[in-house]
């Protein structure tokens, strides 16, 4: 099995397609909730922002993607409804849609990780490709069922 993925980069819009080709490996779904979270670093935090995109697979299937930056103030705000005229205001919804759960965890002078799960198999659109653990989180925003 392949190791966890880990992408360090300076958000830009430029930088999410390379994001997006660096996870084609984890299927669409991965790729779709990557771009959201990058781009939504690049609108509300500015361009070079430095982030960090880490991936992985747990034994069951289930697929988990973390994006960190710096500022642990900026939160994602999953809003009710968007107009058909709104620009932007989509990305959180998909990322709910897709994701089994997905949440804000904050970490020692690491500023915020914005983080989601998904399942793997026939439209969990993720690909088994590492066993690793990951450091033990809590979620304090977003969606998480348990």
């Amino acid at each position: 099995m392949r190791p966890a993925t880990t992408l360090e980069l300076l958000a830009t819009p430029a930088e999410v397609s390379g994001v997006r080709r660096a996870l084609s490996a984890y299927g669409a779904d991965v790729q779709l909730c990557a771009s959201e979270l990058v781009t939504n670093v690049v609108q509300h935090l500015g361009e070079g922002v430095p982030v960090t995109v880490r991936v992985w697979c747990d034994d069951g299937g289930r697929t988990r993607l973390e994006v960190t930056d710096p500022d642990p103030r900026a939160l994602p705000v999953l809003r009710a409804s968007v107009g058909a005229d709104e620009e932007s205001g989509r990305g959180l919804a998909l990322l709910d849609a897709l994701a089994a759960r997905w949440g804000v965890a904050y970490g020692p002078g690491r500023g915020k990780t914005v983080w989601c799960e998904l399942d793997g198999g026939p439209g969990g659109g993720a690909v088994p490709v590492a066993s690793a653990g990951g450091p033990g989180r809590t979620a304090t925003a977003g969606r998480d069922p348990r």
